[in-house]
């Protein structure tokens, strides 16, 4: 793909490109933690002299102790950090030394020494961190000079979450921000959505970019620990620049690096344990379930060998059986340290996880090595390397026979011995016995990952630096299976071993040319850059049947029954260009271009181009502006446009699979796979956003507000097709989309002085979202008409919930029968029966009790109107509480364990739910109930796809909450030790009948992520986490 997209090009063989960057960066990282020889000369002379001891307090204005505020002494690595309360103490070389005194949100400041022994400094605060510099799009702007809407994430802000995840640290943390967080397995990921769902095809997460490499869609196994900041892109300002690869928005993501002066080393340590947290899901003990049996309008007919009333006394707890206290412990340690030549950061981390559910671990080590070297004023080389080893355990089964496995049968006999598949002993004589596979069956999953960067600046000018970053990550992802010959699964094939490997490449550079001019009162900044990135993809799949138990390699087997291979690759290469420029920091402007080529497009449409423009106005430095409580007003507007692609690599292409599957008598063949598509073009989405940014009262009060319009056309879909081809898709471009919505953030200090402080933030997003428009089709007639587009959301065992795509309504829309209750009389299930005219208005509605009779219609859709998070903080002396919480309202989710576990007596095979507050089931004539009549195998349908299982997905969740202590040893040589517990997803307030109302995400084979709309019947629980930490700086 890439010769065709780039014709002839001089390419390096990716062993030796990656040989010679690990070269590079050994060579680079010689003196990674020492003392350069100019460090070494200032050390010995510095040994002949006199020391003068300087002692003293840095607060700020208002008297607040500054804890963790820099005292350096000016030309020197001599440096020391100010204790808990603000107290410093340091030795300087002579009485006319200068100390440089720096905090952030400060203004740094000098002071001299004079040969005074005792000094206490005061620092001014920066008033609306004027000068706090952010990472975005390619480069580091100051806050005051963004004219984009974007919210950046500190790591202070994430030091007490304890999940491995770092999309679910998210969660709360930003308006617009949605985070669906997956179930509660171990190492399960969360998945983002920004501003709502901007394309139908793939994923919708958005882009991540660590340590400026694009890396994907996710941030994989990035260490929480190793974060500095996340700046979240939102508008086309901060998009646009990252071209087809920004539709989703843009997560930024700096890690920590070193820092000059003395070597210091950071060390934190995280145990606790999980519960599960199933919600409002209670599944019925034995007595419970025999009185529900035994309530059925058919009772009599009732055929398990072993029903008598003696069943209301069996009761084994399947959910305790499957389930425990999960232990966590996480560890972590740093160091970092240099000088101005030289500076280095290292850290390792381990994270292990016992699932709360036996038989799911997860474990995870993390390497990260960072240098700066700096040989010339000119030249900064700056190489790193970061490695990752992750594994996971699953056992099969268990989620879903906790949940389903009758309470009358136990898993073991009398004598206490595990009993066989379909004992004759249940009731369910024809169940299993997942516990007697435990035994023998496991799979396990190990990801292997390395990245090396060999980046560097060259300063041409004052004004003019070339930057260049190139990396390389390699991952290596292996999956085994043993099944048994004994195991329900293994029995049939005589059991089944799998083996499957995925290697993945990526190649990924950046060549930057940057400017920076500063004359009068006019700031001119911006880059010009070229970027090739390039990712591969082989895979292994190879699985066999028949072998002896106990061996566990594939020369065993009796019979290969798949052997599977395939390669993907695909390549994209970009032209930019930004510009910004600022008139004395009241007038601000920016604009962007991307030109994008990518390899999954044919020559009609090999290349698209997006941009931005966006203005700013800082209105509080306006002469005339004279509201002095006003510490910061701008406002801002951008527009602009950003892309997407397909998610196939090839959809240009007739594609013919010349697979195993499609061999006849051991003769190869091939069929027909794909119809390609050479005029499928970009799906563009241009976003017009107004903002306001302001602060007050000293900084005490700020307010954040953002409204953006986003329409995206030419929407990519792989649209069904008749299959008498042996094509039942081919991609598309559809239609018309548009999203549109607020973001709010207020917050402030609502108490601060010098003993205690008190916080409070809140935010919000609403976004609407609509098809606008779908493109004509030709029908069977030849006559072109729009047609809407019906898609499955999950799988229940009594059918899909579907979903709807028709202009006029949201992408996310259900398309479901509607519910119409229980009849009073005869306690058959209604649904409606709607007819509409050729216009589609409603001319009748009546209920019927028959399935097929009833209509489908759209009954609601899957993203919440509105959603965002509160997160308050609390300081008294040493002492600090922090709290987060999280709201969603407006959404609906569908309960497929609901359909399953509440079946009005379809499913007598396996456990039901209990009756919830609120709920009553049909008895008699007359009655007004929830449920329809109950019988035994019923065949009313009642349980089949409808709105009875779509619910509500509102709640209010207490995300975490964190008790801390900060001790003062810096008598020790202890800059800092604190220890904190926290509590994790403590409480929900929600009407959800199941186990928790927030959507679920789906993980592809390639690592996306897909948020779902609906639940399954064998969910891993959310855990309810309780940690104790320690983290000690010396």
């Amino acid at each position: 793909m890439k010769r065709e997209l780039f014709g002839k090009v001089c390419t390096i063989p990716r062993s030796t490109s990656c040989m010679l960057l690990l070269c590079c960066m050994l060579m680079t990282s010689v003196h990674a933690f020492g003392i350069s020889p100019e460090g070494d000369r200032e050390t010995k002379e510095k040994g002949l002299k006199a020391f003068l001891s300087v002692t003293g307090t840095i607060t700020s204005e208002d008297g607040m102790p500054l804890a963790g505020a820099s005292v350096m002494e000016k030309g020197t690595t001599n440096g020391v950090v100010a204790d808990f309360d603000g107290n410093f103490s340091i030795e300087v070389s002579s009485d006319d030394a200068v100390l440089v005194v720096s905090y952030m949100g400060f203004v740094s400041t000098e002071v001299e020494v004079n040969g005074r022994s005792e000094i206490n400094i005061t620092l001014k605060e920066d008033v609306a961190n004027l000068e706090e510099v952010v990472v975005v799009g390619y480069s580091a702007q100051k806050r005051e000079s963004l004219t984009g809407a974007l919210q950046t994430v500190k790591g202070d802000d994430l030091r007490n979450v304890t999940t491995p995840s770092v999309e679910n640290m998210l969660n709360g943390k930003a308006p617009g921000v949605f985070v669906a967080p997956g179930s509660g397995k171990p190492g399960a990921r969360g998945g983002v959505v920004i501003r709502g769902q901007a394309t139908l095809s793939g994923t919708t997460s958005p882009l991540w970019v660590i340590d400026g490499v694009i890396v994907g869609s996710g941030a994989g196994d990035l260490n929480p620990d190793d974060i500095e900041s996340m700046t979240i892109l939102k508008d086309a300002a901060s998009t646009a620049i990252y071209g087809s690869q920004g539709a989703n928005g843009v997560i930024v993501v700096t890690t920590k690096r070193a820092k000059t002066g003395k070597t210091s080393i950071n060390v934190s340590s995280k145990v606790g344990f999980s519960q599960l947290n199933n919600g409002n899901l209670e599944m019925m003990n034995g007595a419970e379930l025999y009185d529900y049996y035994a309530s059925f309008a058919n009772a009599g007919e009732i055929s398990f060998p072993r029903w008598n009333p003696e069943l209301r006394n069996s009761n084994f707890d399947w959910w305790d059986l499957a389930t425990k206290s999960g232990f966590t412990q996480n560890y972590n340690v740093s160091i970092q340290g240099g000088t101005e030549t030289l500076r280095s950061f290292m850290s390792v981390g381990y994270y292990d996880e016992e699932g709360a559910v036996k038989g799911y671990d997860y474990n995870r080590y993390n390497f990260r090595f960072k240098t700066e070297y700096k040989p010339f004023e000119w030249l900064t080389v700056k190489p790193s390397l970061v490695g990752s080893l992750r594994k996971v355990e699953d056992r099969q089964y268990s989620t879903t026979a906790m949940y389903s496995n009758l309470p009358w049968d136990s898993p073991y006999d009398e004598e206490g011995n595990l009993v066989p598949h379909r004992y004759s002993g249940w009731v369910n004589s024809a169940s299993t016995n997942y516990l007697y596979d435990l035994q023998w069956n496991h799979s396990e999953n190990r990801n292997y990952e390395f990245m090396g960067n060999m980046d560097f600046d060259i300063r041409l000018t004052d004004w003019l630096t070339f930057s260049s970053v190139n990396n390389y990550r390699y991952i290596n992802f292996k999956e085994t299976g043993y099944v048994d010959p004994r195991s329900n699964e293994g029995e049939s094939v005589i059991g089944r071993l799998k083996d499957k490997r995925t290697e993945y490449t990526r190649r990924y550079t950046n060549q930057i040319l940057r400017f920076n001019k500063t004359w009068d009162k006019h700031d001119v900044n911006g880059l010009l850059a070229y970027e090739f990135n390039d990712y591969r993809r082989d895979i292994l799949d190879v699985y066999g049947t028949g072998f002896i138990p106990g061996f566990e390699v594939l020369d065993v087997v009796a019979k290969p029954e798949r052997t599977k291979g395939s390669r993907d690759e695909w390549a994209v290469q970009s032209f930019l260009f930004n510009a910004n420029y600022a008139y004395d920091n009241k007038y601000l402007a920016q604009v962007s271009f991307r030109r994008d080529g990518a390899s999954n497009f044919g020559d009609n449409a090999k290349y698209g181009n997006f941009f931005s423009v966006s203005g700013g106005w800082n209105i509080n430095r306006e002469d005339w502006f004279k509201a002095d409580w006003v510490d910061a007003l701008k406002l801002r507007a951008s527009y602009g446009s950003v892309g997407n692609r397909p998610s196939a690599l090839y959809p240009q292409y007739d594609l013919y699979y010349a697979r195993n599957q499609e061999s006849y008598n051991e003769t190869p063949g091939a069929l027909i796979g794909q119809k390609g598509n050479k005029d499928l073009t970009w799906e563009k989405t241009y976003t017009a956003g107004i903002g306001v940014d302001a602060r007050f009262f000293n900084n005490r009060a700020r307010l954040t507000f953002d409204y953006y319009v986003k329409n995206t056309d030419n929407i990519l879909y792989k649209v069904p097709v008749s299959g008498v081809t042996g094509i039942t898709s081919i991609w598309r471009n559809i239609g018309e989309m548009k999203n549109k919505g607020i973001e709010l953030t207020v917050g402030g200090d609502i108490i601060r002085n010098e003993d205690l402080t008190w916080s409070l933030d809140v935010n919000m997003g609403h976004n609407v979202n609509e098809l606008t428009k779908l493109y004509k089709t030709k029908d069977a007639s030849g006559n072109y008409v729009v047609k809407p587009i019906i898609d499955d959301d999950g799988l229940g065992i009594a059918g899909s919930a579907q979903r709807l795509l028709e202009p006029g309504h949201p992408a996310d829309t259900y398309y479901l029968k509607e519910w119409a209750g229980v009849n009073p009389e005869n306690g058959l299930p209604m649904w409606y029966k709607v007819e509409r005219d050729a216009d589609g208005n409603e001319l009748s509605r009546t209920t019927t009790s028959n399935y097929a009779e009833a209509t489908f219609e759209k009954t609601g859709k899957v993203s919440p109107d509105l959603f965002g998070g509160i997160s308050t903080a609390l300081t008294y002396k040493r002492f600090d509480m922090s709290a987060v919480f999280g709201y969603s309202i407006g959404g609906k989710i569908y309960n497929y364990s609901r359909q399953e576990y509440d079946s009005d007596g379809t499913y007598t095979d396996r456990n039901q739910m209990k009756l919830q507050s609120g709920w009553s089931r049909w008895e008699k004539p007359g009655d007004h109930a929830t449920h329809p009549v109950a019988r035994y195998n019923n065949q009313d349908k009642g349980n089949a796809t409808s709105t009875r299982y779509l619910e509500k997905s509102d709640f209010f969740k207490m995300r975490s909450i964190t008790l801390g202590y900060n001790f003062d040893l810096s008598q020790y040589k202890i800059d800092n030790l604190r220890v904190f517990f926290t509590g994790e997803n403590l409480f929900t307030i929600t009407d959800y009948s199941g186990v928790d109302p927030e959507i679920p995400v789906k993980e592809e084979d390639d690592g996306t992520l897909t948020v779902l709309g609906s639940t399954s019947p064998s969910v891993y629980p959310a855990t309810r986490r309780f940690m104790l930490g320690l983290n000690v700086t010396f």
